[in-house]
């Protein structure tokens, strides 16, 4: 049995000689139409005329630009095959898709490559990395846990769903060496390192149970937590699942949905906190123990929240801001129809001390274009630029695209730039755009569904300083913490 090595913690390194001096030239040297963008709120109106773009057309704020696009290769490339998550190590991405998972080498971000690809179909292969360690969710139920599975009802006690471990210390070829039953599979999972170093948890996120479902038993209010020793990955196990939602959560009926498990928890361990987005509702955790996740604090918005989607915190652990996945990422909802406070961010100022802790509403923020009815547009995956000293995030929109914005004051928050494509159709709606989109050491990689890999440069005063920041590695649901003024 071979033996993992135990990789050293992965803090950020802050690059910064001479900041003061460099912060002047580089405002100094801010191009017009940088300036011109933050003078006007900074992301002009796509166009003049108000025309929405055309199929593929891109359009974008000034201070962003496309530097690279990789498309999807076979056996990925067909319309089923969905680009999902992103998670980087070192010069490499790694990219989950329905079929399996890709590995790029992003060394030259403007020349990205595919160094491999592995063939191992599940939904939604969400993904995340440490060290020589790979994990992916299964959420659908499979004939059994090996890459060569096949769909099997879970209606069927002897269908499986789960966690599946690689080693990926060769990256040219990884290796599968374990997997990892959860009840009702794992649409999700977040890791959190142990405090030994010793080993990682994977707190595992599933929902909608079904009494017709041998592995997914009502009421399911719970996650699934599994201790994945580092040096004896095979040893990996679930070692706890606790219930959440003692009282049931967010009941059946009305606008909102009901709570029946997570959707998607981020953890921020530098701060022994976790935000959980879960159907019917948010709550914040205490991880200080991580086999014993503490509910502190809950919140729920039955007028304007249809689905509890996802969460990220701001570099001070005061803010949280949670997605809204209204018509679960096919439905168009960025347009007029809608309005701006439904399938948005909403975000949560957290107050108090200790157990004491609470989650205060302050706004929403959507992006400002209104998109065609054949584009599926709602808020989803994104991360912190980590600028020093303010709070601004990038995320991913489906086919509404790629914004940038500011949540600095947490009751007016302002797109600072965008990118997008027009729509893959214009008669039929086709599930495509970005499902992750994440700041990574200089520039930001978005996994587009239908498109691939692309690669953006960010050049805006605002956010230069994000430039001096360095991970060697980054998963953007085990959220990392940066040195801040």
């Amino acid at each position: 049995m071979r033996r993992f090595p135990v990789p050293r913690p992965r803090s950020p390194r802050l690059l910064g000689a001479a900041v003061a001096s460099l912060l002047l030239a580089t405002v100094a040297a801010a191009p017009p139409s940088t300036a011109q963008a933050a003078a006007t709120g900074g992301a002009p109106a796509p166009a003049a005329t108000g025309e929405l773009p055309g199929v593929d057309e891109i359009r974008s704020s000034p201070n962003i630009r496309q530097v690279a696009n990789l498309p999807k290769q076979a056996p990925f490339d067909t319309t089923s095959a969905l680009g999902t998550d992103i998670a980087f190590q070192g010069r490499y991405a790694f990219v989950g898709n329905y079929q399996g998972f890709v590995v790029y080498d992003i060394a030259r971000p403007s020349a990205p490559t595919i160094v491999s690809q592995v063939h191992c179909p599940g939904s939604q292969n969400d993904i995340s990395i440490y060290g020589d360690l790979l994990f992916l969710s299964t959420d659908e139920g499979r004939s059994d846990d090996s890459c060569a599975s096949t769909p099997l009802p879970a209606t069927d006690p002897a269908s499986w769903e789960g966690v599946k471990v690689f080693d990926i210390s060769d990256k040219t070829r990884p290796r599968y060496v374990k997997a990892v039953e959860t009840a009702c599979g794992s649409h999700t999972h977040t890791l959190v390192p142990g405090k030994d170093r010793a080993s990682v948890y994977l707190y595992v996120s599933s929902y909608r149970p079904r009494a017709d479902y041998p592995d997914c038993q009502p009421p399911h209010d719970s996650i699934s937590i599994v201790k994945v020793p580092l040096r004896t990955p095979t040893a990996a196990a679930v070692v706890a699942t606790p219930n959440l939602f003692p009282d049931g959560g967010n009941p059946a009926g009305g606008y909102s949905t009901e709570t029946s498990g997570c959707h998607d928890i981020t953890a921020y361990p530098a701060k022994n906190l976790a935000a959980g987005a879960c159907l019917g509702d948010g709550i914040l955790m205490d991880i200080s123990r991580p086999e014993q996740p503490r509910v502190i604090n809950r919140v729920r918005d039955t007028e304007n929240f249809a689905f509890w989607h996802s969460a990220t915190f701001n570099n001070a652990g005061t803010k949280v801001v949670f997605t809204d996945e209204l018509g679960g990422g096919g439905a168009a909802t960025c347009n007029e129809a809608i309005g701006p406070n439904r399938g948005a961010n909403a975000i949560y100022d957290i107050t108090g001390r200790g157990d004491r802790r609470a989650m205060v509403f302050r706004s929403y923020y959507k992006i400002p274009r209104v998109n065609a009815d054949t584009e599926n547009c709602v808020a989803h995956n994104g991360s912190l630029v980590p600028v020093l000293g303010r709070d601004v995030m990038v995320q991913a929109w489906y086919q509404g695209g790629v914004s940038v914005w500011d949540f600095t004051d947490s009751a007016r928050p302002q797109e600072i730039g965008y990118w997008e494509r027009g729509p893959l159709s214009q008669t039929q709606r086709i599930t495509g755009g970005p499902w992750s989109t994440y700041y990574y050491n200089g520039h930001i990689y978005s996994s587009d569904i239908q498109k691939g890999l692309d690669v953006l440069e960010l050049r805006d005063w605002r956010t230069w300083t994000a430039h001096l920041v360095r991970y060697r590695e980054f998963n953007a649901q085990t959220q990392p913490s940066y040195l801040s003024w």
